[in-house]
């Protein structure tokens, strides 16, 4: 199952079931060789066959190269990378890989840390707890999902030298164990950093919550695993100008920027196809893009200077792109 675009090739040593309709994949070195160092948070792109790459985030300690961990949710609408690595992905399979990209770091001197994780956003979140404790920097954990039987890593939570500072919340389970976040919030040191992943309406309700609490912008990190509702073609035909050549390339209304520059024989690299994982961002020289990202920031979005054209389109009839 490798890829001629990998840039590593991985061995699944183990793959076992963590939880409902989520699987947990150890990937080594097929020589048994050190793969190559992350950093909390980081993620890597899956190469799964047919033309599916597909981001994971890396749920190891990034003091161990022995390994990546992954944790891997079955999407009910699955594009075809979660049922791929649910259905068709064995033990002993190799695959083709990034090496590992990180969108959505610690900040390095922040005292204390809140991570706050719904559902497969566990995984990013426990690579930024084993760094945390090992830093000896402060932090709390709390992973909400809507039962036990769909809470992965129990058991590593549980062994874990920072057990005490993870707070598991069922939707499912007695009101006094579910997250009080806007308490949370107002007891939080003035100086923590929020760290939130997961799905779009847990992440979105996070932040709006910490936002009317008062937190500064800048203290708050979050990190999407699917993009927005609009992420996707729709809209005006428009006209992409690479500025290396000054080809022209249009778009169709059908059509995404990737797709039309496929199409006219340009491959700009994707990843995730969904505005999330900003492999694809592309700086713009002159137009306006039309974002349905999830991944730049308003204040990044508002400078206009930048895109993911995996699923924005344009305001103005061309955009030029660094292409």
């Amino acid at each position: 199952m490798s890829h001629p675009q990998a840039e590593i090739t991985l061995r699944v040593a183990a793959k076992r079931t963590a939880a409902e309709d989520i699987c947990a994949l150890e990937l080594r070195h097929p020589e048994g060789a050190a793969l190559p160092a992350f950093s909390a948070g980081a993620h890597i792109d899956l190469h799964l066959g047919e033309g599916l790459v597909r981001p994971y985030s890396l749920a190891g300690d990034p003091a161990d190269t022995s390994r990546y961990l992954l944790g891997v949710l079955r999407e009910p609408a699955s594009r075809g990378g979660s049922a791929a690595v649910h259905d068709r992905l064995r033990e002993g399979d190799l695959l083709g890989a990034s090496l590992p990209r990180n969108h959505f770091p610690l900040h390095a001197q922040a005292p204390h840390s809140l991570l706050l994780a719904g559902g497969i956003g566990i995984t990013p979140l426990l690579s930024m707890a084993e760094q945390l404790h090992r830093e000896g920097r402060g932090f709390e954990l709390h992973y909400c999902t809507r039962s036990a039987a769909r809470t992965a890593f129990v058991e590593r939570l549980g062994e874990a030298a920072w057990a005490s500072r993870a707070h598991l919340h069922h939707d499912d389970g007695p009101q006094p164990q579910r997250l009080d976040l806007p308490g949370l919030l107002r007891a939080s040191r003035p100086d923590t950093h929020l760290y939130v992943c997961g799905p779009r309406g847990f992440i979105d309700w996070v932040l709006r919550s910490a936002r009317d609490a008062g937190w500064d912008e800048t203290r708050l990190h979050r990190e999407y695993f699917a993009g927005a509702e609009d992420a996707s073609p729709g809209g005006d035909a428009f006209e992409v100008e690479l500025s290396s050549s000054g080809r022209v390339v249009r778009v169709e209304p059908a059509q995404t920027i990737v797709q039309a520059l496929a199409a006219a024989g340009i491959d700009l690299p994707t990843s995730c196809e969904q505005g999330v994982c900003g492999t694809c961002l592309t700086r713009v020289l002159a137009g306006t893009p039309e974002h349905r990202d999830s991944y730049l920031t308003d204040e990044e979005r508002a400078r206009n200077d930048q895109m993911l054209p995996c699923c924005s389109r344009a305001l103005s009839p061309r955009l030029v792109l660094e292409l």
